[in-house]
């Protein structure tokens, strides 16, 4: 029998309030009751998006070897089970498995769960894609994959959640508070994992439930009531789990048969709710009744949860009552309880002695590099949809953005599922990145005006390998061909900045689209590029490469905002200038003591002894410092070691447990490699066999750029390895460092202390880890030092003056979190496999105290949105295939202030656009710049007439007027009934005469532009260049 036909009597009793069994009748229609213990019997399911088994296999129910779970089957059960009793409820969460089921389902089966829905039965919250990570993701992708569900929702039912249900992520952070909570329109957030430390005290003081203010900016305009459950997000102790397979007791209440146990099962109950109400406030608890994936057979929860608040209520000591977290919120602010003050974040996370989940801030790291480059592309990609018009048949960003949306999953970029799910996460991204390249390539030739009859294509570069593998540049210019790069920006201001390009010739030129000529500079392709390009494209193309290139072609561009150039590359021609090549020197150590190297205002001294000194000088700032970077691993730790009365503990992709650490040195007479030319000067540094590294100091800019290459970890030794950078100066520090919140604000660290309990220090470098999403600061009273990062990692401060990041993992041992796998990350060519090697980049720069934030600010957009470039080739004699060699999607006398981004311009089906803006400072972060911004939207849509400006929620799905209206308002303890005297500041509403949006620091404003409806005698005009 199919579902279908199933419910048809199923509905029948939707208007029942008792449940009948042969001998008795459930009465489960009981509700709140003033000054009783209140029990919210909540029904949930928690369903990874992939972690043992990918998220196709757990929705189908596939691979159970592994693990038995099937979320079809969860909710296919879950929709009967409800109809047969109207009092039941149960909430879900993660889209991306809801979604799936719903596109399955029948018109009459969708019509039934509508009305589930809207009854208030069965609630959708959180809403997401995925029930997202907190530490890895970057803010920008946690946004996205939150307004991918709730659009969906909105659309499909009409209804807006709630509640934030991030029960199971590794740690919380502040961004998750006030921005994925109170800015979407959420009530509450609830979660389940906080430092063991912390929960006792917050039990102690009956503080697990506060008000979160997550921004110093944004105060409590945006702060959300938040709770932590008392253990985690399963049933209560006692045995009441009861899946088909669980081993719980039953309520076994009929006499007639053996052991009849309706006393001792409410007696367990009660007592339960007894012990959490002394550690509560108010007269309401929450019973968690779920975990992973359970309700397969929903039927043998909902006979149980029926007996037990039928003899519950009997019993009359407490009254239980099938609820929701909407419901429990409700209640909490009924009460009119003022409530602890909870400010910053919930990192790091440990859940015992010994055992910091901290490693995951890293682990998997070119997964994270993946990840984050994916979202700019997508970011990239939206925009030039956007110019060329969104295409209702052909490619399109949603496969891209489905991708995304499940990557950010608290077990894929946090590096923590099996091996094969990290492998479909990669693999799914990798799919959409071909649509979402196709949607690149055809927008680039509308808007370059390309003349069709030559059909010129724009390549891109592979934008796994980009790094050493550009098949697009490498081509043979001999013949009079010429190699047209086109450089777009996607960010809302102009930018300058270089472009890296592998090249097999060294006698060229290039040449702006005007014609002149363009510095640049050939740096030699040196041994270790040839061999990480040989690796990776043997290991991901199946084939090795058919030619070496013989330099990097680096050279200076100049793009408009959200625009492009295009620039040409071709043979020098004799009266022609051409590109520079590098003066290389090689240094044997003890040769010489000082290499001096750099470019304008920025200068490095290099001392040669082992290649760790640099003096850093700035002439412009007079910023003098001595620095000092090295390399060392940390052993990891074998729980086997661990005595009693400790649990063993690993180190593991989750926990990070060190035991030891060991500094790498420079093995032998290992010779420094520097090379000097007009653009960019390099020092080339060998560690070891397995780590080398590059110093850069380019024109123009006045940061240092570091990039390494880590692998193949050795661990011949049976020993696992975490290996870190450490950057030292003489800041005194004072033992305070700051970390930025999911790439957004920065968070004052002082290592070995907790605001929130006095800390007891167990593991004194895993408990000051912290993610490092955007960068990490040190200052004192004269200097900051500020480090930033091309992917999220793990990283702290572990002696004053110091940064430390740690770059790669390789683990021999699981840490008994779940995943039952070690975190040991091989890489097979043919029948060989060896570790990951990885690659990767982070930046340093030296300011006055008080300036660093411009610099942290601006580069960190540039980082995590780099020029996206495109290559075409033009054949010798030939004309040139496109008309427009340059473009701005925006007013040619505008840009967007420099303390603002663009984090999304994207056509939505109905042909509106979804814009959202960022104030990228907070406030007191820099005197000029956290200043009101104001953005003039006519500017940005020039020839475009602006028919209608709607203010929406964060996730856009319902207008922000109506969000505050609904907003609950919140009592704080030691604080007056409205809260803070001093309210954060806002930007007004948009006056729809002027266009004009204003940003106070740390505001993100989301709207919606409808266009004027063109008259039936014109057409709409897409953007050309």
């Amino acid at each position: 029998m199919d579902l279908a036909k199933f419910l048809c009597w199923v509905v029948l009793l939707l208007g029942i309030s008792f449940v009948e069994s042969r001998y008795m009748v459930y009465n489960t229609s009981h509700t709140m009751v003033p000054g009783k213990l209140n029990v919210h019997v909540v029904p949930h399911s928690h369903d990874d998006v992939g972690w043992l088994k990918t998220v196709d296999q757990y929705y189908v129910g596939s691979n159970n070897s592994i693990q038995v779970a099937c979320v079809q089957n969860v909710l296919d059960s879950i929709v009967p089970a409800l109809l047969a009793d109207k009092n039941r409820k149960f909430i879900y969460v993660e889209q991306a498995f809801f979604q799936r089921w719903w596109n399955e389902q029948s018109e009459t089966i969708k019509r039934i769960v509508k009305e589930l829905i809207h009854s208030g039965q069965l609630e959708l919250i959180n809403g997401g894609m995925c029930m997202h990570d907190e530490a890895a993701p970057h803010y920008i992708d946690m946004i996205d994959q939150t307004t991918l569900g709730h659009r969906f929702i909105i659309r499909e039912f009409n209804v807006t959640p709630r509640i934030g249900w991030q029960i199971d992520p590794f740690g919380h952070s502040a961004v998750q508070a006030y921005l994925l909570g109170a800015e979407v329109g959420f009530d509450s957030v609830f979660f389940g994992r906080i430092d063991y430390q912390d929960r006792e005290k917050r039990k102690n003081e009956k503080s697990l439930e506060v008000i979160w203010r997550g921004s110093k900016s944004l105060g409590s305009s945006s702060q959300i009531f938040a709770g932590a459950f008392p253990k985690n997000y399963e049933p209560p102790p006692g045995g009441f789990y009861y899946e088909i397979n669980d081993d719980s007791p039953v309520v076994q209440d009929d006499p007639d048969l053996f052991d009849y146990n309706v006393q001792e099962r409410v007696n367990a109950f009660v007592a339960a709710a007894l012990d959490q109400a002394n550690i509560t406030r108010t007269n309401h608890i929450m019973f968690t009744m779920g975990t992973d994936f359970r309700y397969q057979y929903a039927h043998t929860w909902y006979r149980q949860m029926d007996k037990l608040i039928h003899y519950v209520n009997l019993d009359g000591r407490v009254n239980a009552f099938y609820s929701t977290p909407s419901i429990y919120t409700d209640a909490k602010h009924a009460a009119n309880e003022a409530w602890p003050l909870k400010t910053e974040d919930y990192f790091p996370y440990a859940d015992r002695i010994n055992a910091y989940w901290t490693g995951y801030f890293t682990s998997r790291p070119a997964l994270k590099r993946y990840v984050r480059v994916m979202s700019a592309y997508y970011l990239a990609a939206r925009q030039l949809e956007f110019f060329k018009g969104r295409s209702q048949k052909g490619p399109n960003t949603d496969s891209l953005a489905d991708a995304l949306a499940i990557a950010q999953h608290h077990d894929a970029v946090s590096g923590t599922s099996k091996q094969h799910v990290a492998n479909d996460y990669a693999k799914r991204l990798a799919i959409g990145y071909v649509e979402a390249e196709s949607v690149v390539a055809t927008s680039l030739a509308h808007l370059t005006k390309v003349d069709p009859t030559l059909k010129p294509t724009f390549q891109q570069a592979n934008n796994l390998l980009a790094y050493i593998y550009c098949p697009s540049s490498e081509i043979n210019l001999s013949d009079g061909k010429s190699l047209i790069v086109l450089a777009y920006n996607p960010l809302g201001w102009k930018r300058v900045d270089i472009v890296r390009l592998p090249v097999v010739g060294g006698e060229i030129a290039v040449h702006d689209s005007e014609g002149h000529e363009v510095e640049s500079q050939l740096v030699p392709f040196t041994d270790e590029y040839v061999a990480l390009r040989n690796y990776h494209v043997e290991a991901y193309l199946g084939q090795s490469p058919t030619q070496v290139p013989k330099y990097w072609l680096v050279f200076s561009v100049t793009v408009p905002p959200l625009g492009f150039t295009t620039y040409t590359i071709s043979t020098a021609k004799k009266t022609d200038g051409y590109s520079s090549k590098s003066y290389v020197s090689r240094i044997q150590k003890g040769e010489q003591s000082i290499i001096d190297f750099g470019h304008g205002n920025l200068k490095l001294s290099f001392s040669t002894d082992q290649g760790t000194a640099i003096n850093y000088v700035n002439s412009r700032t007079s910023m003098t410092e001595p620095v000092k970077q090295t390399f060392s691993y940390y052993s990891a730790y074998n729980g086997s070691n661990d005595k009693e009365p400790l649990i063993p503990q690993n180190s593991g992709a989750y926990v990070f447990r060190p035991n030891g650490t060991f500094p790498i040195n420079p093995e032998g007479q290992v010779p420094l490699t520097v090379m000097r030319g007009p653009l960019v000067d390099e020092v080339h540094q060998q560690i070891n066999p397995w780590i080398s590294q590059i110093t850069r100091v380019y024109k123009g800019k006045e940061h240092v750029e570091v990039e390494f290459i880590v692998g193949n970890i050795p661990i011949d030794d049976g020993i696992g390895k975490e290996v870190v950078t450490q950057i030292s100066s003489s800041l005194k520090s004072n033992k305070t460092f700051y970390t930025d919140s999911s790439g957004r604000d920065y968070i004052k660290r002082i290592r070995d202390y907790r605001s929130d309990w006095k800390l007891e220090v167990n593991q004194p470098v895993a408990g000051n880890y912290y993610p490092i999403n955007h960068g990490i600061y040190l200052q004192d009273s004269e200097k900051e030092f500020s480090v930033m990062v091309d992917r999220a990692f793990g990283g702290s401060s572990i002696v004053d003056g110091q940064v430390e990041l740690m770059l790669h993992r390789r683990l021999l041992l699981d840490d008994s979190r779940g995943v039952a796998e070690n975190l040991n990350e091989t890489v097979c060519v043919q029948d060989k496999c060896t570790g990951l090697t990885i690659q990767g980049k982070y930046y340093y720069r030296i300011d006055p105290y008080g300036e660093g934030a411009k610099w942290r600010r601006t580069f960190g957009q540039e980082i995590y949105s780099p020029l996206l470039l495109a290559f075409a080739q033009q054949d010798a004699g030939k004309p040139m295939s496109f008309g427009a060699a340059s473009f701005s999607g925006i007013d040619p006398s505008y840009s967007l202030p420099g303390n603002v981004a663009l984090l999304t311009l994207q056509e939505l089906d109905d042909g509106n656009v979804l814009l959202r803006l960022a104030h990228l400072y907070e406030v007191g972060e820099d005197k000029e710049l956290s200043g009101v911004a104001r953005v003039e939207l006519r500017k940005l849509f020039p020839g475009k007439k602006i028919g209608k400006v709607t203010e929406m929620s964060l996730s856009a799905n319902q207008e922000r007027s109506a969000m505050e209206k609904k907003r609950l308002v919140w009592k704080v303890e030691g604080e007056g009934s409205h809260g803070e005297e001093k309210k954060a500041k806002r930007g007004r509403e948009i006056d729809p005469r002027k266009l004009e949006m204003e940003l106070y620091p740390m505001e993100i404003r989301t709207v919606l532009i409808h266009w004027e409806r063109p008259s039936a005698h014109s057409r709409i005009n897409r953007f050309d260049a």
